[in-house]
């Protein structure tokens, strides 16, 4: 496994010691750290990662209770093409079609 050379200016880093000012030029990045509002403002529009995936803000999560089981199915080209021509949601109604007649069987 090749290793990539470092980036990093580790005498800069190391020289850091806490409760110093982070040290910034205008080429280090869009804000100054050292700047509280715009480091709030930054945080503020980043994404999250959470377990090694991104969690955009305003989007939904994972279901904490899963309703329904993801499963791989393979349907006839006609019985795709008519729930797909309904728009939106033909999954939703492919699944409530198969309940229905799971209904009328039993």
């Amino acid at each position: 496994m090749k290793k990539t050379p470092s980036k990093s200016d580790w005498k800069r880093v190391l020289a850091f010691k806490k409760g110093d000012p982070i040290p910034y030029e205008r080429g280090d990045g869009p804000y100054d750290p050292n700047d509280v509002e715009a480091t709030r403002a930054f945080f503020e529009k980043a994404d999250l990662i959470r377990g090694g995936k991104v969690v955009r803000r305003g989007k939904r999560g994972p279901q904490k209770a899963p309703t329904k089981k993801l499963v791989s199915l393979r349907l006839s080209p006609e019985v795709v093409e008519h729930f797909k021509s309904t728009g939106p949601g033909w999954q939703t109604r492919i699944d409530s079609t198969l309940r229905e007649a799971i209904r009328k069987r039993a």
